[in-house]
């Protein structure tokens, strides 16, 4: 059963398809480190230098509006007031996550130019970490440019109005709107959670204390934008902005040395249980990793190894750790695999595998009932879900699976601090072939310090987060091919997002089916329908019930190679007369017969009117070779003792609609098979569904399948 989600924070689809955590964890940014009463409007670029009260080395301001700047001797995050000068700690090295940014990058944002003059790395709750740049613009604001993932966010202060009541931080709900945040589009909260000041460079404009912890909200919107509310001081404040690129930023061509030479390179480490080797394929972004040796589960601490517990190492990756294979143009490495489970009738299991690429970042391989799914991130705010449906990208998803999923086993390096036993809830919707998941985790509550004036402040906090990933099914082959494997297992089941393999014949029966019907229609209006004979018979009533009266006509000219219609208009009323006909040539005696009958009968019965029959008939012959013929009909009547009345009329060239239903009928077997097989497939697609619904299979040939 295809089923599945991430745990604590990678997000992760109940059939096995992963959302990863962003390290940035929504680009959180501090209102408290950005109070405007810090961040003085008419910034003036004037040098102030003071010596650095840790070490004594030089450290110079550059920006008038900075409050911290970091010495670049001894690490000091040195910070300046109206008295005095202050050192509040020393910050760790900043860790290389490639950036192609760096301080004293200059550019231009919607025409206004601004320099970078500081950055600042901070940690999530739950491992991993994301760059903060700060950028002077010439007009007298800060911006804040977040980076993670490959991603760039740039945001701004924006004023609360003072009868905007922005609610405490525990009683946001994720995934719904705040009422006090006002904006053209709507954002709901994404995650509510904190993060720690760790490393820093350049100039700053807001007190940053190294270690300190902060509580903020981050909202999300559909094309990019975001939000973020800072609940670090007593009245919160808000940040809007929305995903920028380089060139938006008018730095396109910004490319740090590190990121040009940058690949997936390890660090060769020991385990602290068993003194193994092992290696770290992406140690700067990696917070766990299993030896291979003995499976202990290691925090990573720096370049420090710290044990945690055995694993069982049983289960073996069906793509080894550290396979290299590209998909989507972009080269992978495989770094980590995940068992997960959930439990319905009863357990179910399924596998991703973690892969990397320094430029673009994390994507998850996700392995269910060996279906195979390719799996990346999307933006809540880009998600509309409502009921048992959601849309994304215009499309819409209907509710697979809702369970909760667990973490059963990890190997390989991670850049969360996964841990065996986690739990999240998740919900599945397919769209074949994409699946579009949705987690949504809670982390225990925690305690977020800050200093003012001397004194400390604390409170707990349950933090937690939605994240919503968007997984693309992939045939079996292709995984094969792109990590160098053989041999993977066949599927024996049909995927929630699986496609159904015949699909396309409903496509080429439609132009079939449009080009028949085209063809009819021209048929119909160029034919060169012509009528070659018209006469009326009146008859004398009959000797017996079994005679016949014989009429011969004048010889008609027939041309070859178009069709014959012979029509008959006779006054019957519950009655019936019929003629036997038959075409006779000249030349060479060829005959064409033909019989037709006109009948009509009406009446009552139980009070409901009926009839039956046509008083005009007409029957269809074969085209006849050129040359003159002479009709001769033998007409018998239903009431033989009295005179009748016939109108017989000859046509050629005349459109047969029963040609083009014949023709329809024949493109149309190979689909009306197809049709069948297809709601077989949708069943067993739905008989894996823990979600009742009246509508899962009924239209198999609809929308939940793409070309």
């Amino acid at each position: 059963m295809e089923l599945g989600r991430a745990v604590d924070s990678p997000a992760r689809s109940s059939t096995g398809q992963r959302q990863e955590r962003d390290p940035w964890i929504g680009l959180h940014i501090f209102a408290g480190w950005r109070r405007s009463r810090r961040t003085r409007r008419n910034r003036t670029v004037s040098d102030f230098q003071t010596p650095c009260p840790s070490c004594g080395a030089p450290v110079i301001f550059r920006i008038g509006s900075s409050i911290v700047t970091v010495c670049e001797f001894c690490k000091s995050v040195v910070a300046r007031g109206d008295r005095k000068i202050e050192d509040l700690g020393k910050v760790a090295d900043l860790v290389d996550t490639g950036s192609p940014l760096d301080v004293g990058l200059r550019g231009v944002y919607h025409g206004v130019p601004f320099e970078l003059t500081g950055r600042a790395q901070l940690g999530h709750e739950a491992g991993g970490v994301w760059d903060e740049w700060y950028a002077a613009f010439g007009d007298g604001r800060w911006g804040w440019l977040a980076e993670a993932q490959g991603k760039f966010y740039l945001t701004f202060q924006h004023q609360l109005s003072e009868q905007a009541l922005v609610p405490p931080l525990e009683t946001l709900v994720l995934g719904q709107p705040v009422p006090a945040v006002s904006s053209a589009v709507s954002l709901i909260v994404a995650e509510t959670g904190e993060a720690e000041a760790l490393g820093a460079k350049g100039e700053i404009p807001y007190k940053l204390v190294p270690g300190e912890t902060y509580y903020y909200a981050d909202l999300s919107g559909p094309h990019g934008e975001f939000a973020t509310l800072d609940y670090s001081e007593a009245q919160p404040m808000l940040f809007i902005g929305r995903e920028v690129t380089l060139q938006d930023l008018g730095v396109a061509d910004a490319k740090a040395p590190e990121r040009e030479a940058r690949r997936v390179a390890g660090l060769q480490l020991s385990c602290p249980q068993c003194a193994g080797p092992l290696e770290l394929r992406a140690p700067d972004k990696s917070e766990r990793v299993t030896c291979p040796n003995c499976g202990s589960l290691l925090n990573i601490n720096g370049n420090k190894l710290e044990f945690l517990r055995v694993l069982d190492l049983k289960v073996r990756p069906i793509i080894p750790l550290g396979a290299v294979g590209e998909l989507n143009g972009t080269t992978f490495m495989v770094i980590g695999f995940v068992l997960r489970s959930v439990v319905i009738d009863k357990k179910y299991f399924w596998e991703e595998y973690l892969l990397y690429e320094p430029r673009t970042g994390f994507r998850w391989l996700v392995r269910s009932d060996d279906h195979w799914n390719f799996v990346q991130t999307v933006s809540p705010g880009e998600v509309t879900s409502i009921g048992n449906s959601a849309t994304y990208n215009g499309l819409r998803f209907r509710l697979f699976q809702d369970a909760a999923a667990n973490v059963e086993n990890v190997q390989g390096e991670f850049y969360w601090k996964v841990e065996v036993g986690e739990s999240v809830a998740a919900r599945d919707f397919v769209h074949p072939p994409y699946m579009l998941s949705l987690e949504a985790s809670a982390a225990a509550g925690s305690t977020a310090r800050r200093q003012k004036k001397g004194r400390q402040s604390a409170r707990t906090v349950q933090t937690g987060e939605i994240n919503w990933s968007f997984g693309t099914y992939i045939e079996r082959s292709k995984i094969e091919k792109a990590f160098g494997v053989s041999g993977l297992p066949a599927p024996s089941t049909v995927a929630p997002n699986q496609l159904f393999p015949h699909k396309r014949v409903y496509k080429y029966w439609g132009i079939f089916l449009a080009a028949i019907i085209l063809l009819g229609i021209i048929l119909g209006v160029t034919a060169p329908r012509k009528k070659i004979f018209e006469q009326a018979f009146q008859l004398q009533p009959l000797k017996a019930s079994d005679s016949t009266t014989p009429i011969f006509t004048d010889p008609i000219e027939l041309r070859g190679g178009r069709n014959i219609r012979v029509s008959a208009q006779a006054p019957v009323d519950n009655a019936w007369l019929y003629l036997d006909g038959d075409f006779i040539n000249e030349d060479t005696g060829l005959v064409q017969q033909f019989s037709l009958p006109v009948e009509y009968y009406h009446g009552v019965d139980d009070g409901e009117s009926w009839s039956e029959g046509s008083n005009n008939p007409d029957v269809f012959l074969s085209a006849v070779p050129s040359g003159k013929y002479t009709l001769r009909l033998e007409v018998s009547w239903q009431n033989w003792a009295q005179p009748a009345a016939v109108t017989v009329r000859v046509e050629q060239g005349v459109p047969r609609l029963l040609n083009l239903f014949l023709a329809i009928l024949v493109v149309s077997v190979i689909p009306v098979f197809t049709l069948i097989r297809h709601i077989g497939f949708e069943k067993r697609r739905w008989q894996d569904s823990n979600v009742t619904t009246s509508s899962s299979y009924s239209s198999a040939s609809g929308s939940s399948d793409n070309d």
